[in-house]
């Protein structure tokens, strides 16, 4: 399998490749050359199948090349072996045909486990195999950092270096990047917002002098390996209700579109999806460009839901260029406008985008009461990013299709905004409770690019 960027003007790389390089050097983003296609007896067959024996018939296609299968196996296991539940994404059901497919089961209670640890382990197997070492930079506006540091430290071959907006994390996402004590993970605390770290980021992989002296590769969802993980729990939540003999649709509460990218390559492999929602909170650039209102940046406005506090979502590019019928010329010009302040998608792009995807918008008054009426009604406490995902599914529910909201993180990593509606102050569960007397490592430092890349290249393998 090769891996080719949607602005098309950077060579074409192996799985391996592609996933230690991260963003492509045109600044695109990789994407498969072909996107594989299971049968409808491939998917059948994967009906109570463990996770990891799903992963692997899932993945096996894009990696195959760069890894053996025994070796793709053994990495799947260890990923996975972390997990607080035997089913690693287990199904609750709310109501007659609404289910929450619960994605925080992992060591830092949100979905961006299923990505990060395996993305972890593979990093491990490459630059062992290469004899290598590199740099990691991610940027996160909450759960992708905590994820990343759990899945790297320790690890011998990797730095690992997270910007986060100071002020605009929750207390134990914060908590949770800034405790470990491994002398290879760093916690920036970025003077800005996501989109000022996201964009940071990018600066750093288009500063190729950086970019080549630090060894510079990305765990942020531009790196495809992590959409190719996410991958996974659409097919095993589907078969779980009867695909692929019936319909289902998934309602993804999004910021960056990772997730519900993933959702759209799933259908583009055989799952027989009916609709991808896309949730967004007050946020809301994702759901007004599907509304076609043209994709201009906002002003990021603090939530509840900070995890989805974004105005700049890396992922719909991967969208666009399907979109726009693999033009990587058009792809280039669109991020181009996006420089300038936004683009408007031309009818035929518009078309395409909603024959994939619906979209919705949720408030933090409506967040808050969801919380309220989804602990009354289904006896289920969630948080704040799942409510909005919750709200948005009911509606656009069918009697005829079950709907599947993602569950994206831990109702604990978000206690205030959860007990505010519920009155129900959330534990962490027992492995973390002592969380808040951990002491913290941490630097504040400005929304700088040179700034930043000096404190990165002064504390590599400190």
């Amino acid at each position: 399998m090769k891996y080719i960027s949607t602005r098309g003007q950077a060579p074409e790389l192996t799985f391996e490749e592609a996933m230690l390089t991260g963003l492509a050097r045109d600044g695109g983003l990789y994407l498969p050359a072909e996107i594989p296609v299971m049968s409808q007896d491939e998917i059948a067959a994967l009906a109570g199948l463990p996770y990891e024996e799903i992963a692997f018939r899932v993945m096996w296609p894009y990696v195959s090349g760069s890894f053996g299968e025994d070796e793709f196996k053994e990495i799947i296991a260890r990923a996975y072996q972390g997990f607080g539940h035997d089913a690693r994404a287990p199904l609750k059901q709310l109501n007659e045909n609404h289910f929450l497919l619960e994605l925080f089961h992992g060591p830092t209670l949100a979905f961006k486990d299923f990505a990060m640890q395996l993305i972890g382990q593979l990093f491990q197997v490459a630059l062992k195999r290469r004899n290598d070492r590199v740099t990691i930079v991610g940027a996160t506006s909450g759960d992708t950092g905590s994820a990343a540091i759990e899945a790297f430290r320790g690890l011998d071959a990797v730095d690992v270096f997270i910007l986060y907006p100071h002020g605009r994390v929750s207390e134990v996402q914060r908590r949770q990047m800034t405790t470990p004590a491994d002398s290879n993970v760093h916690a920036l605390a970025v003077d800005g917002d996501f989109d000022d770290c996201q964009a940071a980021l990018k600066d750093m992989f288009n500063d190729f002098d950086f970019r080549d002296g630090v060894k510079l590769a990305g765990v942020n969802s531009i790196n495809f390996a992590r959409v190719l993980a996410q991958i996974v729990y659409y097919f095993s939540a589907a078969v779980s209700l009867g695909a692929p003999h019936r319909k289902v649709s998934f309602t993804v509460p999004t910021g960056n579109f990772g997730d519900i990218f993933a959702g759209y390559l799933a259908k583009r492999m055989g799952l027989p999806i009916d609709r991808l929602v896309v949730a967004t909170n007050q946020n809301d650039i994702l759901h007004r460009s599907l509304s076609g209102e043209g994709y201009f940046k906002g002003e990021t406005i603090p939530s509840i839901s900070p995890s989805m506090d974004i105005q700049v979502s890396s992922n719909f590019e991967r969208a666009l260029f399907y979109a726009y019928g693999e033009d990587g010329n058009a792809v280039a010009q669109l991020m181009d406008e996006l420089k300038q302040g936004g683009f408007n998608i031309s009818q035929g792009a518009m078309e395409s985008l909603r024959e994939a995807f619906d979209s919705g918008r949720v408030s933090e008054e409506e967040t808050l009461a969801t919380i309220t009426s989804t602990l009354a009604h289904s006896a289920e406490l969630v948080c704040p990013h799942t409510a909005v995902g919750i709200k948005v599914a009911e509606k656009h529910q069918s009697q005829d299709v079950p709907m599947i909201t993602l569950a994206t993180a831990h109702p604990a990593k978000f206690p205030a905004a959860v007990e505010k509606a519920s009155d129900v102050h959330p534990p962490l569960p027992s492995r973390m409770s002592d969380l808040y007397e951990r002491p913290e490592r941490v630097t504040r430092i400005a929304n700088d690019l040179g700034t930043l890349e000096d404190h990165i290249k002064r504390h590599i393998a400190e």
